[in-house]
């Protein structure tokens, strides 16, 4: 979707970093206080940690193409915040904004937020956006992804909010209800036979429950810990829902030092619909944090499962690398899963460190016939 850009003049600005030097001298050297030299020392402090400031915030952008999106410009800022500043021991808190606009027509605006609470008795999660997309659709199913050609475009209008908020039981241990609301409008169909009679416009809003596990040392970019989600979601049909269904998805994460600098990620995921799911939530396959390659949509169905295993290397300084492999399957039911349905995925990626743990990415992903670019802040996964 909106990930498969390549942000490209930024990043080689932003690969300098400056190195300070030990003195006993009082240094008399004027402060240059020029744009350039003031834009220079901003990305140069900015993974510096600053506990004397209440929220600290930093944003990077820039032009971007991509064969999908053409010619374009974003935008993606990050802060970092404490509600109890003095307890340094759990992970800050982090929110991410990001925006997109392309020549295309194609826009975006989102904002995702991790909120933890003094003592991590609760936290809240928030996750809200809104885009309009010149996308491609070629049905559901692992067979009807499977041909390249055959599909229809058409104008997919999003928007989404989905709250979760979570009680600590035990260490590392939450529970807690969650909400989600989505609608989905599909305009301009080239093809309007690819949805085989189902509406074009879909809103679907439903509460649900959520166990989850998290021993992670850092949300962001873990260096250690495991993180276990389960989640129930109803859509029910006297909430207004036109369609009857349910959902249960599953996210498990194991992270580990492997040796100096390099840290091994490991991901299981695994989404299932049951009753009558409409054509606008059914599981999908790709996109920038899970089957990086794939066109996020091409394959889809009821069920998913996929896993992938990545490798995050620290080099030099503020710069990384990483190397990722994996896998998943799309499919209407367990009954009907087929082995031979599954499909690879591997790449290669760089990081450079916008701020302390917040690195920013350069992804580069293969599938089955598949490539793509993807420019994001935060790990994948």
């Amino acid at each position: 979707m909106i990930r498969h850009t390549l942000y490209i003049a930024l990043l080689c600005v932003l690969s300098l970093s400056a190195n300070g030097q030990d003195t006993v001298t009082v240094d008399t050297t004027p402060v240059k206080t020029g744009f350039f030299h003031r834009f220079y020392r901003y990305f140069a402090d900015a993974n510096k940690e600053k506990a004397e400031k209440r929220f600290d915030f930093s944003i990077i952008g820039g032009p971007h193409f991509s064969s999908d999106t053409k010619l374009g410009l974003g935008l993606v800022a990050s802060g970092l915040y404490r509600i109890d500043r003095h307890d340094k021991t759990i992970s800050p808190s982090n929110v991410a904004i990001y925006g997109d606009i392309t020549t295309t027509g194609f826009y975006l605006l989102g904002i995702r937020n991790n909120s933890i609470f003094p003592r991590d008795r609760f936290r809240l999660n928030a996750n809200m956006y809104f885009f309009s997309f010149p996308s491609e659709f070629w049905g559901i199913g692992y067979e009807a992804g499977r041909h390249e050609d055959r599909k229809t475009e058409y104008k997919r209008l999003e928007q989404q909010v989905k709250l979760e908020l979570l009680w600590r039981l035990a260490p590392n241990l939450y529970v807690g209800p969650n909400l989600m609301f989505r609608n989905v409008n599909a305009k301009d169909f080239d093809d309007i036979s690819f949805l085989n009679g189902a509406p074009k416009n879909v809103t679907t809003f439903g509460p649900g429950i959520i166990i989850s596990y998290d021993s992670r040392d850092f949300i962001p970019n873990p260096y250690k810990g495991i993180y276990v989600q389960l989640e129930q979601q109803f859509f029910p049909g006297f909430l207004g829902n036109d369609q009857d269904f349910k959902r249960t998805s599953f996210d498990f994460r194991y992270y580990h030092k492997a040796w100096k600098g390099a840290i091994v990620a490991t991901q299981l995921q695994g989404i299932f619909n049951y009753g009558d799911t409409p054509w606008s939530m059914v599981a999908l396959m790709g996109g920038s944090y899970s089957m990086r390659g794939y066109y996020e949509g091409r394959y889809r169905d009821n069920d998913l499962i996929q896993a992938q295993v990545e490798l995050r290397q620290k080099i030099y300084n503020r710069h990384g690398i990483t190397a990722w492999a994996g896998a998943g399957n799309v499919f209407p039911d367990m009954d009907k899963f087929k082995w031979s349905h599954t499909l690879p995925t591997y790449g290669i990626g760089y990081r450079w460190e916008f701020k302390n743990r917040i690195n920013v990415r350069l992804d580069y992903g293969i599938g089955k016939g598949v490539k793509a670019f993807y420019f994001n802040i935060n790990e994948a996964f």
